[in-house]
């Protein structure tokens, strides 16, 4: 057992915007002065729901019912945990004119709640929505943390990046406040493509095969590069609202070769991507994207020379980083600390994040943090005392 005072495991799950799997993950998480000190104890990947709709209320209440129980179930595979986070499965994220006026997340905590008996942070981009942000992306609290001490000692900004259905990236710069925004599509157009192409067979491009066996549109790509987000100032935020499948279709009103178009697309990603980090002296890429080798490879040609590396070669895993996101996020919630970057979602100030389900047990917060939090420490002694196999 691992006894140290003010030690919390907490799990943490979400399901990204590509709706191909639940993600989970477990963390021991403590406060050591301004630091959080996050000891990931492992991650894995469960099958998203089959057959889920959301096109009228019915269907929302049973995807929220059936993604809450499939949270439920990755969470309790997970083992011992004083507390659950979950970011949820983002079905709609409205915004207008630059601005994000509301954001939905489904998966009803109560259900994580009575399978586990433990406390659930849930629900946790709308109050920074309703502060004024795009309630993404959150990803930028944990990269300011985690990456300011690598900013410092290069002097050079560093680019936490992460390739999802929307692909976002969080810049941190030494003494300057974080600045993060979706840079476009990351694999949503690619899988719209591939899924289509292959009359529903494939949901994705396995390692980069069709991309690779292509040849880059250069109208097409250009076409694509004209689309009016690209020029929209941070702090932003988009998805599957614009970047889906009915605008591919406006887009490739030719005949494109099926292999080129997914060649297209993964250079539209690599540099719409790229061109958010010039100036940068390391990239530090995570999500299911980094499993492509056509586009890892399409964008460290973009990128021209900066470093790229992946999340795992700093103690992060990659696949799961998101969930350890979801993880830190609730952490915070629980100790009273606001847990948005404001410079980074737009939001007024900060704020703290989500609402909490009780458990089984009556609903004991802990004192909340004397201290403002401003660093992460990833801590992952192989074998230690509390490392889960």
């Amino acid at each position: 057992m691992c006894n140290r005072p003010h030690n919390v495991k907490v799990i943490g799950v979400i399901s990204g915007t590509s709706m191909d799997a639940v993600d989970v993950a477990r963390a021991d998480l403590r406060l050591d002065g301004d630091t959080v000190v996050l000891t990931p104890l492992g991650h894995a990947e469960h099958p998203f729901p089959d057959g889920l709709r959301f096109t009228s209320a019915a269907e929302l209440c049973r995807a929220d019912t059936r993604l809450g129980q499939a949270f439920a179930a990755a969470a309790l595979a997970m083992g011992e945990a004083d507390l659950v986070a979950s970011l949820g499965q983002t079905v709609h994220h409205w915004v207008e004119a630059g601005r994000c006026l509301g954001t939905l997340q489904l998966g009803q905590p109560a259900w994580i709640a009575e399978a586990t008996g433990l406390p659930v942070v849930a629900d946790l981009r709308v109050r920074d929505v309703a502060a004024g942000g795009h309630g993404a992306p959150l990803a930028s609290t944990l990269d300011a943390l985690w990456l300011a001490e690598l900013a410092a000692s290069t002097g050079r900004p560093a680019v936490a990046l992460n390739i999802g259905g929307i692909a976002n990236v969080t810049v941190v710069a030494p003494g300057s406040p974080p600045v993060a925004y979706d840079t476009g599509p990351g694999n949503a157009l690619l899988d719209a493509a591939v899924l289509e192409l292959s009359h529903g067979k494939r949901a994705h491009d396995v390692d980069g095969e069709l991309a690779l066996r292509g040849t880059v549109v250069p109208s097409l790509l250009d076409a694509l590069l004209a689309d009016p987000y690209y020029a929209l100032p941070a702090p932003k935020s988009t998805g599957k609202e614009l970047f889906d499948l009915a605008y591919l279709h406006r887009m490739t009103t030719g005949t494109v070769r099926g292999e080129d178009l997914v060649a297209t697309l993964v250079e539209l990603t690599a540099r719409t991507i790229a061109a958010a980090c010039r100036g940068a002296g390391t990239v530090v890429g995570s999500g299911g994207g980094m499993r492509n080798p056509a586009l890892v490879a399409a964008l460290t040609r973009a990128l021209d020379g900066v470093d790229l590396v992946t999340s795992d070669s700093l103690g992060l895993p990659s696949d799961a980083k998101e969930a350890y996101l979801s993880a830190l996020l609730g952490f915070l919630t629980w100790h009273g600390v606001p847990a948005n970057a404001p410079s980074a979602t737009g939001a007024s100030g900060p704020r703290l994040l989500g609402a909490i389900t009780p458990g089984r047990d009556p609903l004991r917060l802990p004192e909340p943090a004397g201290t403002p939090v401003t660093r992460l420490r990833i801590a992952n002694p192989p074998g230690g005392p509390c490392a889960r196999p």
